[in-house]
């Protein structure tokens, strides 16, 4: 697992996802930008993501206050994924791009 503590790490992992999402989930390749800009404005601590063999792939763990999220692409229902705590807790809302951006807000903002 690596840890992003600065915008660098931070870009590198974003230009990751949406590499990835351009190539083949294309329904998910435009709300990532505002699922991240969400990321950045309510963790309360480092963010961390899951990274095999030195490359970061796309999960990533983020805590709200003493609550920790896991996003995460649903290769099933082609969607971004927020779940409780881990990839296998329970699922609280999916995200792709026919998700109005208001949606997006509003879930992190009542976190």
């Amino acid at each position: 697992m690596a840890t992003i503590d600065s915008i660098h790490i931070l870009k590198e992992y974003l230009t990751g996802v949406l590499d990835r999402a351009n190539h083949h989930a294309h329904n998910v390749n435009e709300i990532a930008l505002a699922i991240a800009g969400g990321i950045i404005w309510r963790t309360t601590n480092n963010i961390k993501v899951l990274s095999r063999e030195g490359e970061m792939k796309n999960v990533l763990w983020l805590l709200v206050d003493d609550k920790r999220l896991c996003f995460v692409y649903n290769h099933d229902t082609f969607q971004i994924d927020i779940g409780e705590k881990s990839i296998q807790g329970k699922t609280i809302v999916s995200f792709d791009n026919k998700t109005p951006l208001k949606d997006v807000k509003d879930f992190f903002e009542n976190l």
